[in-house]
């Protein structure tokens, strides 16, 4: 398969912020909400489908977990920091998920095995609520995000080999555009273009911790958001 090559995210620019859409209310932004929406039964389009058609090899199937934890602030979503040794996406944020396997039943079953076994997040504390529409990364993988509710407390154990480190951002936070950027590149001779999201972290003492969320997972993110806010 020809590997694409790779590109300073933080160095491509930003050629416009999506500030014109409107912020998710809070109302659509519960629990049951959520739950009642991804109930319908329609097939929802996704606003970004990602790079398929690009390249020959032929793709990949794999599923990630869009985990909503419910806290008494809001919910929150859990994302990854992956490993910077890692073969594909490398030190990006993820959520967790990965390859389907042969003994997987469904989507919803490959993203709550990769959870379990990235992050130990327990199945007993999952209540898968709906998937999204298939996202194709430009590494030739077809995506299905499984869209669950996530019970506290639990207790992470993270795989060192391919989690560096596990972390929470407001949902409300990644459902307002005005946080969304736009970057675009020339790359392989194509005009392309990605989201952000960029994210600083409140820590105690004033200093916060800066996360770069981009590219799949940013674009599944707003595809959620497309599909809250209709």
């Amino acid at each position: 398969m020809t590997r694409v090559p790779l590109v300073d995210p933080l160095a491509v620019p930003v050629v416009g912020v999506d500030d014109q859409l409107p912020a998710l209310r809070a109302s659509q932004l519960t629990a049951d909400a959520i739950r009642a929406r991804l109930r319908d039964s329609r097939e929802w389009p996704a606003e970004i489908a990602g790079d398929a058609g690009y390249g020959a090899a032929a793709p990949t199937a794999a599923a990630v977990l869009v985990p909503l934890v419910q806290r008494a602030s809001g919910l929150q979503v859990l994302l990854t920091q992956r490993t910077d040794h890692l073969r594909d996406h490398a030190g990006q944020i993820s959520f967790p998920g990965g390859r389907s396997e042969a003994a997987d039943k469904d989507a919803a079953d490959t993203a709550l095995r990769e959870a379990e076994e990235e992050v130990g997040l327990p199945r007993s504390k999952v209540e898968i609520i709906g998937t999204l529409a298939p996202y194709h990364t430009i590494t030739r993988f077809v995506v299905t995000p499984v869209v669950a509710l996530v019970t506290p407390p639990f207790e992470l154990k993270l795989d060192p080999f391919e989690v560096a480190e596990a972390f929470e951002v407001p949902l409300a936070f990644l459902m307002t555009p005005a946080h969304h950027r736009r970057h675009q590149l020339e790359l392989d001779g194509r005009r392309r273009q990605f989201l952000s999201m960029p994210w600083d972290a409140p820590l105690e003492g004033g200093a916060g911790r800066h996360y770069f969320i981009w590219g799949a997972t940013a674009a599944m993110l707003r595809n959620l958001y497309s599909v809250l806010g209709r």
